[in-house]
């Protein structure tokens, strides 16, 4: 009876109404049930969970907050939080029965009901503010009479049912996106019908194409954004040569990966004959081609990047631009927007310019040619190859050493058959070539950033930054407090406290616990953004950093460049505001989060494709995720995550321990921790759910 009136006030936040009326709601029908109820009642106003007004009960103000709005997330244990942008507080648990007819994703306004010390800040959704999908895609299937779509994203706990005249000529077992989805009673299953046919399930085009409608993106462009493509006029004029520095007869190269097909930035070296080094990083000069306001302009700018999802790229710009005239193929003029940095043998920044420029690059390398001349010193450009080697490993060191984090993440990555069947999948290794690109794209993009406000003028220049908020003290306390029972040391507190992070990473290289350390220490950031306002970026331990470098695949990038080519060339001249600037960098940022989600849902599953051929199989893995009904472990060969079920937990019943990240036996005291290595047997894949289910064979 008690949970029972709780559940309806907390539905029901604002209503004052008498017992009578309570009991009618509650369908009380006999005198006992009816005494029962009062005197639950009367409990609820001493316990303050109720208030009182002459015969009408509320629910007290301590438990009622004004309502906020946020992003829901669900669990695949079925409940939810909500998620507030901007806020330091905790995130809002939502059990399952207060989630009501929201979907994962969706922004929602939630009322919050008062919890005692120390638990979480629960709350219940009571309106849908916006949708986040208009569209749901999943596999048609009947049972009986009934038709209905069993969505992709296991995220979605509900089956969308469709009337049988609006299946749109699909098959069982097709994939289709669901519109007009319809979905007013929890109790009830959402309703929709079918507005497009994707194909047969699990053909891998199908997969693309659906992933792709998921999340909103497209690899066509319109025929207008076609038309104005193929009229930019492929010849570079005398004139715009003659505007230009010339480095078409220097030794300029491009370092990519094997598979890259634009290429949109590249390096030069020479030695100066005051001994220095003049490094050049030559981005393609995207601004030249896609002028604000064209439809280009537009299209790019709704974008906002380039998608790469497994095998398939969604690009930001029209192929003809993207993998052509932009793009930094070998033994062709193009033109490039650099900063050609002085730089002493020792890695001291003496001197830069930011220039327009024409390259014609000499030599397509990509990243294990590189590594093969820096292990061995023989090769095309060795010399120069060499030399960029000796200087990106000293800045490096000192960008370190002022207090830049150096993360150790892993990449999966799959070799697929002409189908796009994955074959094999492996770790992608990060090597020295990978960090000389990576030093001097940096260089460039802090250089650039620096330079337009650097010099902390009264009124500071509208511009676009690439910041990084410091973490919240509170995640960092949790993580001092975890990795000291491991027997790391880590002070919160420090007054640099990048510097004590990479401290932590450093001494836990190559050591058991590297792998959670990193992910924990991940965890506990902040999201990196753009934005007008310059914070600096704690990661790196920059003050002032920007995005130059890649204006083929993201829009920050190509704004960048026309920015700076106003103020420095043009004196100053503004065309974007800071309000504009701000509606950008905050649809850019949403783009990109976007494109984040698409790539690890088509990186996740690739994994699960891989792995359905080796059901019954046994891997070695880490725990890296613990809830209240599973272990997830992450396998150490292929990244692919599953769930170990606490009922598959033989020997023992096993409780969740949250503030020590942990699951202990309550006979044995047996404890799974996160990081553990543990030993599993692969027991189910579930394509359509994209899940893997383990079992323990053996813990280490």
């Amino acid at each position: 009876m008690k949970q029972k009136i709780k559940s309806f006030f907390k539905k029901n936040p604002g209503r004052a109404i008498k017992a009578k009326e309570i009991a009618k709601q509650l369908e009380v029908s006999t005198e006992f049930e009816y005494e029962q109820l009062k005197a639950v009642l009367f409990d609820l106003t001493e316990e303050l969970f109720l208030k009182k007004n002459g015969k009408r009960y509320q629910l007290h103000q301590t438990e009622l907050s004004s309502s906020v709005t946020g992003r829901l997330q669900i669990t695949q244990g079925g409940f939810g939080f909500v998620i507030v942008d901007g806020s330091k507080d905790k995130d809002i648990f939502i059990a399952e029965r207060n989630i009501g007819t929201a979907f994962s994703g969706d922004i929602v306004e939630v009322y919050i009901f008062a919890t005692q010390k120390g638990k979480s800040i629960e709350g219940q959704i009571v309106k849908i503010v916006k949708r986040k999908r208009e569209q749901i895609i999943g596999v048609l299937k009947k049972t009986g009479s009934l038709y209905f779509i069993q969505p992709d994203e296991s995220d979605i706990h509900k089956d969308v049912f469709v009337d049988s005249k609006k299946l749109m000529k699909a098959k069982i077992g097709d994939k289709v996106a669901v519109g007009e989805i319809e979905w007013t009673d929890p109790k009830l299953n959402p309703v929709g019908r079918i507005v497009e046919v994707l194909g047969k399930a699990g053909k891998y085009s199908t997969e693309i194409l659906s992933i792709a409608k998921e999340f909103g993106l497209t690899d066509k462009f319109a025929p207008a954004i076609i038309t104005e493509t193929e009229k930019i006029p492929v010849k570079i004029t005398p004139a715009e040569i003659k505007k230009r520095v010339d480095f078409r007869k220097k030794n300029v190269f491009t370092i990519d990966p094997a598979d890259a097909k634009d290429f949109d930035d590249a390096l030069s070296v020479e030695l100066l004959e005051n001994d220095n080094y003049s490094v050049g990083v030559h981005i393609a000069d995207v601004s030249h081609y896609v002028t604000i306001g064209s439809n280009l302009d537009k299209e790019a700018s709704d974008r906002g990047n380039s998608v790469y999802l497994v095998g398939k790229v969604i690009p930001m710009l029209p192929e003809a631009l993207s993998n052509n005239l932009c793009s930094l193929v070998p033994h062709e003029d193009r033109l490039t927007y650099s900063v050609i940095v002085e730089i002493t043998k020792r890695g001291r920044i003496v001197d830069y310019q930011i220039k327009k420029t024409i390259i014609n690059s000499k030599r397509r390398f990509n990243y294990d040619e590189v590594q093969a001349i820096i292990e061995g010193g023989k090769g095309d450009y060795a010399a120069d190859i060499l030399t960029l080697q000796k200087l990106a490993q000293i800045l490096r060191k000192k960008r370190i050493k002022d207090g830049s984090i150096e993360f150790s993440t892993e990449e999966v990555k799959f070799e697929l058959d002409k189908e796009g069947v994955p074959v094999n999948a492996y770790i992608k290794e990060s090597k020295d070539s990978n960090n000389l690109v990576e030093e001097f794209m940096l260089l460039a993009n802090k250089t650039v950033a620096k330079h337009i406000n650097g010099n902390k003028e009264k009124e500071a220049k509208p511009f676009v930054y690439r910041i990084h908020d410091r973490p919240d003290p509170e995640k960092l306390l949790d993580l001092g407090r975890f990795v000291k029972s491991l027997g790391y040391a880590f002070d919160s507190k420090a007054v640099k406290k990048s510097l004590q992070l990479q401290k932590l990473i450093e001494s836990a290289r190559g050591e058991d616990e590297e792998v959670l350390i990193n992910e924990l220490a991940i965890r506990s950031m902040a999201k990196a953004v753009y934005s007008p306002q310059n914070i600096g970026h704690f990661g790196l331990g920059f003050d002032y950093y920007t995005h130059f470098t890649s204006p083929i695949r993201r829009y920050s990038d190509l704004i960048v460049h026309r920015l700076l080519y106003n103020y420095i060339e043009l004196k100053g001249k503004v065309i974007y505001s800071y309000g504009d600037l701000q509606k950008i960098c905050e649809h850019i940022s949403l783009t990109e989060r976007n494109a984040v989600d698409a790539e690890r849902y088509s990186t996740k599953l690739m994994q699960i494709e891989f792995m359905k051929n080796h059901i019954g199989e046994e891997f070695e893995g880490m725990i890296s995720g613990i809830v209240h009904f599973g272990l997830f472990v992450k396998l150490k060969k292929t990244l692919a995550e599953g769930l170990i079920r606490l009922r598959d937990l033989e020997g023992d019943f096993y409780v969740y321990d949250e503030k020590n990240y942990s699951v202990i036996g309550k006979q044995t005291k047996k404890i799974f921790r996160l990081g553990d290595k543990i030993k599993v047997k692969l027991v189910r894949v579930d394509k359509e759910r994209a899940e893997m289910d383990f079992i323990v064979i053996e813990e280490n």
